[in-house]
């Protein structure tokens, strides 16, 4: 399973949600799904975007956990 760090990452960049989506483009309710792994996909232009907006590294967002048997 891919993790989606987002809320990680905003609560080191002491930024609101809010501010996020209007950095990146993207709706609130968009960041709200990548934020709750909801999920299916990520295109890397918004990745870029938030990698830029959050200042950070596509490995500071994305984590892999391999499902429970």
């Amino acid at each position: 399973m891919i993790v989606i760090n987002v809320d990680v990452m905003l609560a080191r960049r002491k930024m609101s949600s809010g501010e996020l989506a209007q950095r990146v483009g993207i709706t609130a309710a968009n960041l709200s799904i990548l934020k709750t792994g909801k999920a299916k996909a990520i295109r890397f232009s918004t990745l870029e975007a938030l990698c830029q907006a959050l200042d950070c590294q596509p490995g500071d967002l994305l984590e892999f956990r391999p499902d429970s048997p």
